[in-house]
């Protein structure tokens, strides 16, 4: 294995930065400099079996002994373990494949920039619907606050894709493929072929079947395009509805509201961010939402969207109603699996994958939001730009394992540090939980067997960073539970451990 270009990856939401240096602020959560860690990025020198196993996420690696750092999650050497040569793995002087990447979200791109590390000579496609070059997607709300501008978010300059002889085709979308033909129909009639295809397709929003949800007035935010329109539309309104208070909707919310919009927040929950809260820090992050002029109604039921053509009032299920002449939905998303069901793959929720992001053609694969791994869609960034990665290398003809990650997600827009991270809500006794509280900070911890097995940090984040450490790679947390820890002493464990 040869190293590849130097790298940095942000430990709070797994952005990985290349180049020569940290940037000063990640792109992507807003952590800071010194919350990125080098990214060891090891591709192979020759295409040899793998013999080396990251215990932690099933990456293998190939090579007299196991790398430094998991290049995938980040585990030492010492978890990795020996594993005989797989025969499937590709073999030296394997002509290099022509790879088409349908679609040019994180997932897409990291697929790309995967397979050209591992694979100088391969011929690469990527398919954009968009007209724009590819950009960070999560960037979009800090893009409608006003704290980005458009040149901050293309992920690459245009001139990267051709200095790596990418073939990124804009402004076209695959209207059909052929996993017998191996060809994908464009929208422009071009049809390309391939010998491997990887489908990063990503998700739309999903509009509940909400009474008037057609009329103009409104919308939903996926595209930079949407946020153009939406901030137009409620700057010349006045008053907008958000529905959902989950992470889009609060942060769609607190964008708005700078640009001196009155917002109101409905989620159907008794609380905010009821995937990543519980109920008591739900109650915190309201009282700070509201301090930012922004109203919050928890527990309601949207009834209908009023209005002839145009969105004027939203009815909720006791019959009061909310004013709004723009109604933004941020009610979750769905994948975009219509053409692969259509082309004959395994589809549930998602395009079915196994470990290797293999669908069920072997010479098609799947990532992002449009894949499903083990009965699970991540739909979150991380996940997406690991599995990209993953993807592009066994596009590549090496094997290389995805074991699925702890969900996780930062919140800063609304200028309050917000992190949580794999099981906080435990449904049994096996879990211990150490939790506390004050006016302005929330802290919980879970766990089990002695190990941390989620967490929730709202208002200090400052240790967020380690505690994802200690949920991936399963750290012994045993040590501060012996003697009934409180939350101090989880704090200090995890800020003095040797990470």
């Amino acid at each position: 294995m040869t190293q590849g270009d130097a790298a940095w990856r942000c430990a709070v939401c797994g952005y990985v930065h290349r180049g020569a240096e940290p940037p000063e602020v990640c792109p992507v959560c807003g952590a800071s400099r010194d919350d990125f860690e080098p990214y060891v990025e090891q591709m192979p020198a020759s295409k040899k079996p793998a013999n080396w196993r990251c215990v932690i996420c099933n990456y293998l690696h190939a090579g007299a002994g196991p790398p430094a750092v998991c290049p995938v999650c980040g585990a030492r050497a010492d978890e990795f373990e020996t594993l005989e040569a797989r025969a499937e793995a590709a073999v030296a002087g394997e002509r290099a494949p022509k790879v088409v990447i349908l679609g040019s979200g994180i997932a897409g791109v990291s697929a790309a920039e995967a397979l050209r590390a591992a694979s100088p000579e391969a011929d690469i496609v990527v398919i954009s619907k968009e007209p724009a070059l590819p950009y960070y997607r999560l960037n979009l709300t800090r893009y409608l606050a006003g704290e980005v501008d458009a040149s901050a978010l293309p992920i690459h300059p245009e001139s990267w894709y051709a200095e790596h002889r990418i073939d990124l085709i804009p402004g076209a979308e695959a209207v059909s493929f052929s996993i017998e033909d191996n060809w994908v129909e464009l929208s422009t009639g071009q049809r390309e072929t391939f010998e491997k295809l990887i489908i990063t397709a990503g998700s739309h929003p999903f509009m509940p079947p909400i009474a008037g949800a057609y009329k103009e007035g409104v919308m939903t935010l996926r595209t930079r395009g949407d946020a153009d329109a939406i901030l137009d539309a409620a700057k010349a309104a006045g008053r907008c509805v958000c529905i959902g208070g989950g992470l889009l909707g609060l942060e769609t919310a607190a964008a708005l509201a700078r640009h001196g919009v009155h917002v109101t927040v409905l989620e159907g929950f008794g609380w905010l961010l009821p995937r990543q809260l519980t109920p008591e820090a739900g109650a915190l992050l309201e009282r700070h939402v509201a301090g930012l002029g922004i109203d919050v109604r928890t527990g309601v039921k949207v009834e209908e969207i009023l209005g002839d053509e145009r969105a004027r009032d939203v009815r909720l299920g006791d019959g009061a109603s909310v004013s709004g002449e723009v109604v933004v939905v941020t009610a979750g998303v769905r994948p975009n699996s219509y053409l692969a069901r259509q082309a004959g793959l395994e589809v549930n929720k998602g395009i079915v994958v196994d470990n290797h992001l293999t669908t069920s053609h072997p010479d098609v694969f799947a990532a992002g939001d449009v894949a499903e791994h083990q009965g699970v869609l991540y739909g979150t960034w991380s996940p997406a730009q690991y599995q990209g990665t993953i993807a592009g290398i066994n596009a590549a003809g090496l094997a290389t394992a995805f074991g699925g990650i702890p969900r996780s997600n930062m919140l800063k827009v609304l200028g309050i540090d917000l992190f949580s991270i794999g099981t906080f809500a435990p449904d049994d006794a096996s879990y211990d939980v150490v939790c506390a509280q004050d006016d302005d900070k929330y802290y919980r911890f879970v766990f089990r067997d002695g190990q941390l097995r989620g967490a929730v940090f709202l208002g200090d984040t400052r240790l967020a960073a380690t505690a994802k450490k200690a949920v991936e790679n399963r750290w012994d947390c045993s040590a501060p539970l012996r003697s009934g820890a409180n939350v101090t002493d989880v704090l200090v464990f995890l800020e003095k451990h040797p990470s």
